[in-house]
């Protein structure tokens, strides 16, 4: 069974023939590889666009991470929550000011957490872009 044909305009005629040293073919080869493509489509993107964009996704599996946004989130609902009330008409009374106040403390204090694990974690030398 034969692969069926390709519409006629997205059919590619015209060739053209560029020839590279060893090491701009490495090159050319690593940032098709880089960018997940391969190299005709990297080629053909960067003569047609000009400068490609690159994105890098970067993950920490951290269970200290996770921990932390687990207790933003709920501190942002807090707050969510106190500012439905007062938004509503809610009037403000000691107890809402105190659970304000609670909210802005464990708020300083999960910054400083983040802060000081940031000094620990300085990441992956391969990840880091000049």
């Amino acid at each position: 069974m034969t692969r069926p044909k390709k519409e006629k305009e997205l059919n590619r005629s015209h060739h053209i023939t560029l020839r590279l040293t060893d090491m701009e073919y490495e090159v050319v080869t690593a940032k098709a590889k880089e960018a997940g493509l391969s190299r005709s489509a990297y080629l053909r993107k960067m003569i047609l666009d000009g400068k490609m964009e690159i994105g890098y996704d970067i993950v920490a599996d951290l269970p200290e991470l996770q921990t932390l946004a687990a207790e933003f989130g709920k501190i942002g609902s807090n707050l969510n929550q106190i500012a439905r009330y007062f938004n509503t008409g809610g009037i403000r009374s000691l107890a809402m000011q105190d659970e304000i106040h609670q909210c802005i403390t464990e708020l300083f204090d999960l910054r400083n957490d983040v802060k000081r694990m940031a000094g620990d974690f300085h990441g992956s030398v391969k990840t880091q872009r000049k």
